[in-house]
């Protein structure tokens, strides 16, 4: 198998509070040179994130980016994505895989060592640690575990490692060089008021 390899940038469309379309979101975050996009989509009828998925896999597809659906393994496969990406409430990787074998990604989300540790006994494709700084993305968020989350995580594991929560394009080089294969972005990018822009620049920062 070869070994996966994901892009510096892990652009995710989630509009936030921007009312801005996610299909033209996505095309933006494309446009400015993001090759992985993840469609994050909370409290949306399950049609209306298939529809979303559906439009947002024809737009990745043509410009060569890997597609990866938050949450929802189902969705993930009806729509053709590349695979998904799962948080500690939703589907055990096990039932996951039995939705969307392999070739298809799953990634899991951790926020301590305990979840990092339960994650890495269950194989999944890539981790992700967070959040490594204070984040306006999600309301629940946890507090803010620094660099040095992601320099623990490395140690442990040589599987992909994204890192999440509170990076802008400030903070985003420091992150990458602390350890991380790729730095999760969502309200640097699609709060911009030039998604385009504000994605090409990161993408050239994080090389």
């Amino acid at each position: 198998m070869t070994a996966l390899v994901l892009p510096p940038l892990y652009a995710i469309v989630d509009p936030l509070d921007t009312g801005r379309d996610p299909v033209d979101l996505t095309e933006a975050l494309l446009a400015g040179g993001a090759r992985l996009v993840q469609l994050r989509l909370k409290d949306v009828p399950t049609r209306t994130l298939l529809a979303v998925a559906t439009a947002i896999r024809e737009r990745t597809r043509r410009a060569g980016a890997l597609f990866i659906v938050n949450d929802r393994p189902d969705v993930a496969r009806a729509a053709g994505a590349d695979g998904v990406h799962l948080g500690p409430d939703d589907l055990p990787v096990e039932a996951a895989r039995l939705i969307l074998p392999r070739p298809a990604l799953i990634g899991v989300s951790t926020h301590d060592d305990g979840e990092l540790a339960a994650a890495l006994a269950v194989e999944p494709d890539y981790v992700a640690v967070g959040p490594i700084h204070t984040t306006q993305s999600k309301t629940d968020a946890r507090p803010a575990r620094g660099l040095d989350a992601v320099r623990q995580a490395r140690r442990q594991t040589r599987l992909p490692l994204v890192a999440i929560g509170g990076i802008t394009a400030d903070t985003a080089v420091a992150v990458r060089r602390a350890g991380a294969d790729s730095v999760a972005i969502i309200g640097a990018l699609v709060r911009a008021a030039d998604v385009r822009a504000a994605t090409r620049s990161l993408v050239a920062a994080l090389g």
